[in-house]
């Protein structure tokens, strides 16, 4: 080999290793991405297979905290008249 080529062979070794280097944080991503859609999809289904559908008359009639602090804000506005 001469001179030139292992110049043009390590020029394309670094630039498949920067290309790899900003690729793979982004593929590690989507992995872990699949991994926890996978979880939930799981966790869905077990929670599907062991309890009955919830009715709407079960669940709790207790406000949130922001409908409390919403109609405490009304209450308080001033009529101007």
């Amino acid at each position: 080999m001469t001179g030139n080529q292992i110049e043009a062979l390590i020029g394309m070794l670094v630039a498949f290793g920067l290309l790899a280097l900003t690729v793979l944080p982004s593929a590690i991503g989507i992995v872990r991405d699949k991994r926890v859609d996978r979880q939930l999809r799981e966790a869905r289904q077990d929670e599907g297979a062991g309890k009955e559908t919830q009715k709407s008359s079960d669940r709790s009639t207790v406000p949130s905290t922001a409908t409390w602090y919403a109609e405490g804000r009304r209450s308080k506005k001033l009529v101007s008249s």
